[in-house]
């Protein structure tokens, strides 16, 4: 039975459960995103969410297959996005988040999720949220209730007692402190454990200052080498990987040191941290788009002109690095750090890439090959092969002659089911 793309999406996605066991998809093209190379006219059959073949036009589909048809539209594998915060709004900064309730942030995750997942993004990994907002926002997904990406939870980013990932915006007479702040490796360890208890399925740290927090130096080291180690030896035990906030020279080269899996963010990076995460296969996570929102948008939305300051110091400083690493061997992993500027926007950021030396193909590996790598999960997600989730993103265009077609997706499926706008 032949589809046409509107019917396909109607069919599909109908009170949720009219979605066939087995779907074949079609399109003029696919890219196989590995080798850079296009297979014309191909034939991918998703059977209970998983590929089971990709073949070309004129293999036969398995009898009773549902036929999505997508005529002019390119394929890609779904793409990741290794650093979010599905539970946070760009439009309430510094003090102004504190208007609203705690569940508030909960249940506007779930509009955030919906955004992302129809931006093409089937896969995130969000580090860090209060309350364990993000990992109820997991269950409600996985259990069908919302829809949205697959979801990585960090839980709580742990970090230093007054350092960046903890609560500095009030006097002493408010007493708020992270759950999650850690003073010595014994108390990193107990962090690690507890943080894996209520949902983590990875861990972040804090290495280093921030931009969005108090204090003048985002780049100060804020965990010692020892402490890091206690948590990646910790995490690591437990099956889990680490992410680590380091814009310092000395963070980040410590937390490369102590087996951190990805760094987030690396803005002041020097040569000698590019490279040791050359030598050691650390992957960086670098946010290189989102200083254009938060500079054009972010007084507006109440963010301090302190952090402003800080963004402003660093976002070119970050972008040069970005060049550097690339052409000094270090494999990096697409990251955006959505929720500091709008969650569904998070392509925006292939083209800056493009911009400061990536190919577009390198671009594109960083959301599918290289974050799949860096999660740990190459087998099932980022790339388009018998025994990965059916997650499928498609676009009006060629994206490795122009990477913003990636912003204006026309077709996004994830584990065989159409969630497209």
């Amino acid at each position: 039975m032949k589809i046409a793309l509107g019917a396909a999406v109607a069919a599909l996605t109908l009170a949720g459960t009219a979605q066939a066991a087995t779907v074949a998809v079609t399109a003029d093209r696919l890219l196989d995103v590995t080798t850079g190379r296009y297979v014309e006219r191909p034939v991918v059959v998703i059977t209970d969410g998983r590929i089971v073949s990709v073949g070309r036009a004129g293999d036969a589909a398995p009898a009773g297959a549902q036929r999505v048809d997508l005529p002019g539209v390119t394929l890609l594998p779904g793409l990741i996005d290794m650093h979010v915060h599905l539970t946070s709004s760009p439009k309430y900064g510094g003090y102004t988040y504190l208007e609203f309730s705690d569940a508030f942030w909960t249940v506007i995750g779930t509009r955030h999720a919906k955004d992302t997942l129809e931006a093409g993004f089937t896969t995130v990994r969000n580090v860090g949220s209060e309350a364990y907002a993000d990992v109820g926002l997991r269950e409600a997904i996985d259990a069908g209730f919302v829809p949205g990406p697959r979801v990585v939870t960090a839980t709580y980013a742990l970090g230093a007692t007054g350092g960046h990932c903890d609560s500095t915006f009030f006097p002493p007479s408010m007493a708020e402190v992270s759950p999650y702040t850690i003073d010595g490796p014994e108390d990193a360890r107990r962090k690690v454990r507890t943080a894996k208890k209520y949902g983590a399925q990875m861990i972040k740290i804090c290495a280093t200052g921030g931009v969005f927090s108090r204090g003048p130096r985002v780049g100060a080291q804020q965990l010692s080498l020892e402490e890091m180690k206690a948590v990646v030896d910790e995490a690591h035990m437990a099956g889990l990987k680490v992410a680590a906030h380091a814009h310092g020279p000395e963070g980040i080269k410590d937390a490369i040191r102590a087996g951190v899996d990805t760094i987030e963010h690396v803005s002041l990076v020097d040569d000698e941290g590019i490279r040791l995460a050359a030598q050691r296969g650390t992957v960086f996570d670098m946010d290189i788009y989102n200083t254009d929102y938060t500079q054009a948008e972010g007084k507006k939305n109440g963010v301090l002109e302190d952090n402003l300051r800080k963004d402003r110091e660093i976002g070119e400083l970050q972008r040069q690095n970005f060049r550097k690493a690339l052409k000094g061997g270090v494999k990096q992993a697409f990251a955006t750090d959505a929720g500091i500027f709008p969650h569904g926007e998070n392509a925006k950021q292939f083209a800056v890439m493009v911009r400061y030396g990536a190919t577009p193909l390198q671009a594109i590996q960083s959301a599918t090959l290289n974050a799949a790598q860096a999660l740990g999960q190459e087998k099932d997600v980022g790339r388009v092969a018998p025994g990965a989730f059916g997650d499928l993103v498609g676009v009006q265009g060629d994206p490795l002659a122009d990477v913003r077609v990636l912003e204006r997706p026309v077709f996004v499926m994830k584990g065989g089911e159409v969630v497209r706008r």
